[in-house]
């Protein structure tokens, strides 16, 4: 629709007549919203004395940007992120719509009941993105509006189902959050397209009020990166006001007001309003003519009429900018936190609840009766029959498919297993080079490859070639919107990488930032349930640098959202690169992060088996993602037939111990040969010891508490695998566990079967040297090895 048509349509009084039924459906918003953070804290019975929370005026502030949205502007292949505090208006949006109960409106924050904020896991399928870790859920509708666009330039989304626009609802607090501007930065140099960003603009923080024109700072940086800014100040009252004789003083005052007397006089109302603008501007020409006429209360309704509350001033933007184009988009739209109820405006409003007897005002305001609280229609001066049909005419009311706006894709084969790198005599191998190799090979596209080689999809942050992507990249290419050539290769320059761009690539290149990284991996990873196109990402990055992009990790997980981590290289075993590249807590935060199976292989055959389980893992319906940590220490391949089962559940025995045994050494990763090395010294004294090489103390772990889980039910209760793996060793056997990470990660072991355990690892910042005098100076060395051997033995 053209602009001369949004203008036509503007004046009908068809149209007048919808806006009022929004107006209808906004108050039935406010509301609802306020009733159900009312319910959780005041109505529920409250047995442990707990103030349950909620937030009542960061709902308000937004109803009549989210009645815009969803009732008129909003298609059904649009992907939203609601921002956190908004959670129970976009429950009570799903109410009108059918798609909430009232009794499930009653649990919010109850166990088993709604979340706090949005959850995709906990909430149900009308979730798209989980919000609350705040700022994350902004940035991923950028990285999700880039997958959509690798998913549709490769014609894998499902016939019938359209592109939608990735609209995120901002507080404006969020954008204090650095991961936005990385975002921002890395959807310019992609291209991104159909984002909108609606940002509430309330002014208020949790402990303050915003500062003065911090949004005309955050405005220069939208534009520069490429964004349209449209800025939604005043509402159709105010504008009138503007147009008449001393409308410009009036306007002038307003756009000079702090931020805090604006928020206070909103709060003490319309004789606060009135004493202040005739103070101020009572000598203007026409500025009482405007005023003067008005009730207390009407002026507090012009003087409060905001951009952000108009519900035709939010259309009219949001249709113009429907019909411009797919420029990324950021609406700014002033509010007022708490608007349209008791503490509106109030600096400490942020998690504040209204009282029983101010809720009974509202109620008596609202005209809700007793016992319809939750009542679509309750209390509206509209024939039910009309409103149902604002409801049921909403674009978004509309399914995107028969089955909802979850969708579904089928699984990629995966083949039975994957080849292993073959290592010349004499020749040692690293699990980063094995890792590019195996995939390398994976990329050939040849036979039984062909359909999981078609459905990968690498990134990295700056880091392709130094993790061993290169490989991949130079087989598959580099994905881009726009076709872009490899300038060196065109003109015959000599570079190992061939980094030509293209929408038929399947690697995306990142800046250096690795929030970015696990945001495009969590989008990557929900491409499935989004789009309806199975992607298998990978993303690899230097291992201590995790912790750079946790807060995203841990983010893209909670979303349940599939994708294989691969991080390398760890450890003080990146001798020469110094303590800020040597990682120590890696392996604690594997075994911690829920929805992420950790591994670290030592060797070549480990890794192919444990990258064919991540593929097939990635993809089951109790699966999770898959992290595995590499290294680039080269090691001589034993020539062996293993146990696939024994790889992936954690461990194995690399020489069983004898029945009885009195001591065993248990290694993981690249500090093998160490483990190797004593464990044959120490035969000499005790032939019956036993050498276990563990893949991943998280799945060991993990298994040992389901195991007591299931064992707390009753008995009979199966053994868990690190049960069985210790189970020959003598009770009061001993455990000398080494590995290049935090000794934490096996000191647990000694708790399976009550054994004695001398823990050795890295529990302090690293720095530069070669491997022998590091390992040495750490207690990752052979000597070290056996002294705690002979401790344990000696006691």
């Amino acid at each position: 629709m053209n602009q001369q048509a949004l203008a036509q349509r503007a004046h009908t009084p068809a149209e007048a007549q919808r806006i009022e039924l929004l107006h209808a459906i906004e108050r039935k918003l406010l509301w609802l919203s306020a009733w159900m953070i009312h319910h959780a804290n005041h109505v529920r019975p409250n047995r442990d004395g707990l103030k349950v929370g909620g937030h009542q005026a960061s709902c308000a502030s937004c109803v009549s940007i989210m009645t815009a949205l969803y009732f008129e502007v909003l298609r059904p292949a649009d992907r939203v992120a609601v921002k956190p505090h908004a959670g129970p208006v976009f429950h009570a949006i799903n109410l009108l719509m059918g798609r909430q109960s009232p009794e499930r409106m009653e649990t919010l924050r109850q166990f088993g009941g709604i979340q706090p904020y949005p959850s995709r896991m906990k909430d149900g399928a009308e979730v798209d993105f989980s919000t609350g870790s705040v700022g994350l859920g902004v940035a991923l509708t950028s990285f999700g509006s880039l997958v959509q666009d690798y998913v549709r330039l490769k014609d894998l989304a499902p016939p019938g189902v359209p592109a939608g626009r990735h609209v995120a609802i901002v507080g404006d607090a969020e954008l204090d959050e650095g991961n936005i501007y990385e975002a921002l930065l890395e959807g310019w140099k992609h291209d991104i397209r159909d984002v909108w960003w609606v940002v509430d603009y309330n002014r208020q923080s949790l402990d303050s009020v915003v500062q003065d024109r911090l949004f005309g700072r955050i405005e220069g940086l939208f534009r520069d990166m490429g964004w349209n800014v449209v800025t939604l100040k005043y509402g159709r009252k105010l504008q009138a006001a503007f147009a008449r004789e001393g409308g410009e003083a009036l306007r002038r005052w307003i756009d000079d007001c702090p931020n805090s007397l604006y928020a206070a006089l909103t709060f003490q109302g319309g004789t606060a309003w009135r004493a202040a603008l005739l103070a101020e501007l009572g000598r203007e020409p026409g500025v009482r003519a405007i005023i003067d006429p008005l009730s207390d209360d009407e002026l507090a309704g012009l003087m409060t009429n905001l951009g952000g509350h108009d519900v035709e001033t939010l259309l009219e933007a949001f249709r113009a900018q429907d019909a411009a184009g797919d420029q990324p988009t950021c609406f700014i739209a002033y509010t007022i936190k708490g608007m349209g109820l008791p503490f509106a405006g109030h600096k400490d409003n942020h998690a504040g609840l209204m009282t029983k007897e101010q809720m009974e005002g509202f109620r008596a305001e609202m005209d809700i009766r007793p016992g319809h609280e939750w009542d679509p229609f309750e209390g509206l001066p509209f024939p039910e029959a009309e409103l149902r049909r604002i409801v049921e005419d909403a674009p978004f009311a509309k399914p995107l498919t028969p089955e909802g706006r979850r969708l579904s894709a089928p699984t990629i084969p995966v083949p039975d297993a994957f080849p292993i790198p073959k290592v010349p005599e004499g020749r040692k191998l690293s699990t980063q080079a094995a890792f590019g190799e195996i995939l390398a090979g994976i990329g050939r596209g040849e036979g039984e490859y062909g359909p999981l080689a078609s459905r990968i999809v690498t990134t990295s942050p700056d880091v392709t070639v130094s993790t061993n992507l290169g490989p991949w990249v130079n087989r598959r290419g580099i994905f881009d919107r726009h076709k872009k050539n490899d300038v060196f290769r065109d003109a015959k320059l000599a570079s190992a990488q061939r980094w030509g761009m293209s929408p038929e690539g399947q690697h995306i290149e990142l800046g250096i930032a690795e929030q970015n990284l696990f945001l495009v991996l969590a989008a990557c990873g929900l491409a499935h349930s989004l789009y309806g196109a199975r992607l298998l990402p990978i993303g690899t990055v230097y291992d201590p640098f995790v912790n750079r992009g946790l807060d995203a990790l841990i983010y893209g997980c909670y979303m349940d959202a599939r994708f294989l981590l691969v991080s390398t290289p760890s450890g003080l075993t990146l001798a020469p690169e110094g303590g800020q590249h040597q990682s120590v807590n890696t392996p604690l935060i594997g075994m911690a992060q829920d929805r992420l199976s950790s591994y670290e292989p030592a060797f070549a055959d480990e890794l192919a088996v444990l990258m064919r389980h991540a593929f097939a893992y990635m993809q089951a319906e109790n699966g999770t993602s898959v992290w595995l940590r590499l290294s680039t220490r080269g090691l001589a391949q034993p020539k062996r037939d293993l146990d696939p089962d024994a790889v992936i559940a954690g461990g194995y025995w690399m020489v069983p111990p004898a029945p009885g045994a009195r001591i065993a050494i248990a290694y993981q990763g690249p500090v093998a040969p160490e483990a190797m090395a004593a464990f044959e010294s120490l035969r000499e004294e005790e032939p019956g010891a036993g050498l276990l090489a563990v893949t991943s103390p998280d799945r060991l772990h993990q298994g040992w508490l389901e195991a007591r889980r299931r064992a707390r039910g009753g008995p009979g209760a199966a053994p868990s695998h690190i049960e069985s793996l210790l189970a020959p060793l003598a009770p009061e056997a001993g455990l000398v566990t080494v590995l290049d990470g935090h000794p934490a990660s096996l000191d647990w072991l000694g708790a399976v079967r009550g054994q004695r355990v001398a823990a050795l690892g890295v529990d302090r910042f690293g720095q530069a040297g070669d491997l022998p005098d590091l390992y040495a100076e750490y207690g990752l060395d052979e000597a070290t090895i056996l002294d705690a051997c002979a401790q344990l033995l000696i006691g």
